[in-house]
């Protein structure tokens, strides 16, 4: 209950569009893209050159611990990834404080959720009153616009 209260208890101004959480992926995902090519370079002495993603269980499961590591990381410490600081955004969690890294793994699960079952997880932000997705609703997150930033 507490997390409902407090999240809706922010100016409804503040809260993040999907089209702006679209574009701040965007940009994370160029950054993630970069970091895959330099894991998968890390990993190709311990298994040959034929290591392929979702084919591998332990190349995968490394190149999901790599996109954790980066994503959680920005979340966790400073409220923000890259690509949601092009875009004045910050992910804070229902009672304004800093995300757990608990939280932050639910999030990321979730959000692999939410990208597999073809973006609704995502989706559900247009319906959502407070534009959250599968994945804030599970961690208790909430992805705003800080109130001093003009669009």
């Amino acid at each position: 209950m507490q997390s409902t209260e407090t999240s809706s208890s922010l100016p409804e101004n503040t809260y993040c569009a999907l089209p702006r959480r679209l574009l701040a992926m965007l940009y994370d995902a160029i950054i993630l893209l970069g970091l895959l090519i330099i894991a998968s370079a890390v990993a190709l002495p311990f298994g040959g050159v034929n290591r392929i993603a979702l084919q591998d269980f332990w190349f995968t499961l490394w190149l999901l611990l790599v996109c954790f590591a980066y994503l959680a990381g920005c979340w966790r410490y400073g409220g923000l990834t890259v690509g949601m600081r092009a875009w004045k955004l910050r992910l804070v969690s229902s009672d304004g404080g800093k995300i757990s890294w608990s939280r932050c793994l639910l999030r990321f699960l979730v959000g692999l959720v939410s990208l597999a079952v073809f973006g609704l997880g995502f989706l559900w932000a247009l319906a959502d009153k407070n534009k959250r997705t599968w994945h804030d609703l599970a961690a208790g997150t909430v992805l705003i616009r800080p109130i001093d930033v003009e669009s």
